[in-house]
């Protein structure tokens, strides 16, 4: 997408260029900006670009002739949107943002100064719009703001759909509450069900967490949502966030013969290596160690060999595939993914499919370092991300005397078994 924007302050807008996912996307060529000052545009010999207002008044106001000489000079390429910003215009809501970034492939934004602009300026507008009922000494920040909403929506500057999907006013809602590790923290504890691994029940958790949020946050935004559920505004109809449907990740509907199934047990082997390499963490079971040769694992998520083997032998206990199909590893949203996060999607297929896990029993082969001081805390962190107890994940070290590549120290590898039952 192009932007262009017509300002006096033009250095303003310097900072967009390097910030963040936003100045990713103009350093990819996902969106250009293009700056125009009216000044250049001058024709007096001062660069005069304000005057006072006819009638009398207080204050300056912009001159129309620097401003249209300004737009004028602006190519147009393809569908066009020009945006004045202005503290009388509609205000500024998220639909308008993905209106725009969705409906066109360029916008022109005015920022006015002083104390106003000529009243013909607004007639190369489609539309003015505000950030909020208060007045700024210029429309760079508002432009700023919109600049920043608009990037972000377009293709390639965030990482998945789902994140943009789940966000506050996307649907009216507000976005749920997130938490991230340690688990408790000065006394305030993560819900225990988001490490319950069952992500229908997270899902249902996280749609209720919006709509109470929204209820007692912003009651406008909740009547407004209710009034569209009609029928169902108990949170039954569409409007219901939808789980992320990864690739392989699609839950097909069981056949007859599975429905018939009668088998109550299944197993599952896992098996996994990566190579020991310099410049990397060394993760195992969820657990940052230290190799004494300042080793750690090669692999496009964190490499924990550990867990990958894990994922392997719950998807195989029911015929899934392995985690290369759902997490492959030319996938740029899996990189330097946290490998028990990854656990808990597996998790939760695996309880869409009706089973639950009854134990798992692992054995890492590796020379160095000693795992025996870390062992219970990788049963713990394992076992929270498969909704078991830590006396049911087994997790054994040993080593290959030397032989073969793992002996070597050319990599670690590990075998694990996993028991499922039905639910």
């Amino acid at each position: 997408m192009r932007l262009d924007v017509v300002s006096l302050a033009p250095e303003s807008f310097t900072p967009l260029l390097s910030l963040g996912v936003i100045g990713r996307s103009f350093t990819a060529g996902i969106a250009a900006l293009h700056l125009h000052n009216p000044r250049d545009h001058a024709t007096d010999r001062y660069r005069k670009v304000d005057d006072e207002p006819y009638g009398g008044g207080a204050g300056m106001v912009l001159k129309p002739e620097p401003v249209f000489a300004a737009f004028e000079a602006i190519p147009c390429q393809g569908r066009r949107r020009v945006l004045l910003m202005s503290p009388q215009g509609t205000p500024l809501h998220q639909t308008d943002l993905q209106r725009w970034a969705g409906g066109y492939e360029q916008l022109v934004l005015l920022c006015g100064h002083y104390e106003g602009f000529d009243e013909r300026i607004r007639s190369l507008a489609d539309e003015e719009v505000s950030i909020g009922d208060f007045v700024l000494t210029g429309g760079e920040l508002p432009a700023a703001t919109i600049i920043n909403g608009v990037v972000r929506l377009l293709p390639g500057t965030v990482g998945t759909a789902a994140s943009l999907e789940e966000e506050s006013h996307n649907s009216l809602l507000l976005e749920h509450p997130h938490f991230t590790r340690p688990a408790e923290f000065r006394g305030m504890e993560v819900p225990a069900i988001l490490r319950s691994g069952d992500h229908r029940a997270i899902a249902r958790w996280r749609f209720e967490q919006q709509q109470e949020r929204t209820r007692q946050r912003r009651p406008d935004l909740h009547a407004r949502w209710i009034q569209e559920q009609g029928s169902a505004a108990e949170g039954k109809g569409s409007s219901r966030p939808q789980e992320a449907e990864l690739p392989g990740w699609k839950t097909e509907p069981a056949s007859e013969a599975q429905r018939e199934d009668s088998m109550q047990l299944r197993i599952g082997n896992g098996y996994d290596i990566h190579r020991l390499v310099s410049g990397r963490p060394l993760i195992l079971g969820g657990q940052r160690l230290d190799h004494p040769a300042g080793l750690g694992l090669d692999g496009h998520s964190d490499a924990d060999v550990l867990v990958h083997a894990l994922m392997d032998a719950l998807l195989g206990a029911l015929g899934l595939g392995d985690i290369g199909r759902y997490f492959p590893p030319d996938d740029p949203r899996w990189k330097g993914a946290d490998s028990l996060e990854l656990l808990e999607r597996v998790v939760g297929l695996i309880r869409e499919r009706g089973w639950d896990v009854v134990n798992v029993d692992a054995v890492v082969v590796a020379e160095q370092p000693k795992l025996r001081p870390h062992i219970a805390a990788m049963q713990a962190a394992i076992a929270s991300r498969l909704g078991v107890e830590p006396d049911r994940v087994g997790v054994k070290a040993t080593t290959n005397e030397r032989l073969d590549a793992t002996g070597r120290e050319e990599g670690i590898a590990c075998h694990v078994v996993a028991l499922l039952q039905r639910s």
